[in-house]
């Protein structure tokens, strides 16, 4: 599958990497990536249910393109935000509802990860999706 740009080649950075640490690593690094959604705009609507940690995004659309905050109290949560984040910058909502959740295992993530993260992970892209469709409508 070809995905936007940004993420074929995070897909293609994080394939280049057999190393599961290293690759928690650069989750880590993508931490960085998430424009923060300050804690006092946590709340029952944006909490991530299902997450190992408390984890909290929130997505609207702002000038036809998705716009992505997300904040969470463990760093490799952070860091699968910022995966998140990198996956739809600069999309519109037609664009980002197209990314199929397959790229995570692409990239080697869902090995990389505890099942309980991968399954944190999946229920943060399913409500980051279910908010991009509601937005569209």
């Amino acid at each position: 599958m070809t995905y936007p740009e940004a993420l074929q080649e995070l897909v293609e950075e994080f394939q280049d990497v057999p190393d599961k640490r290293e690759r928690l690593e650069m989750l880590f690094e993508l931490a960085e990536e998430v424009l923060e959604l300050p804690t006092e705009e946590w709340s029952d609507a944006t909490r991530v249910r299902g997450c190992q940690s408390e984890a909290h995004v929130r997505v609207s659309i702002e000038d036809g393109l998705v716009n992505f905050l997300g904040a969470a109290d463990a760093m490799v949560v952070q860091g699968l935000m910022g995966v998140l984040a990198i996956a739809l910058h600069g999309l519109t909502p037609a664009q980002a509802v197209l990314i199929p959740v397959d790229f995570a295992e692409e990239m080697g993530l869902t090995n990389t990860l505890t099942p309980s993260r991968s399954n944190g992970f999946r229920n943060m892209y399913d409500k980051v999706m279910g908010e991009i469709r509601s937005g569209m409508e």
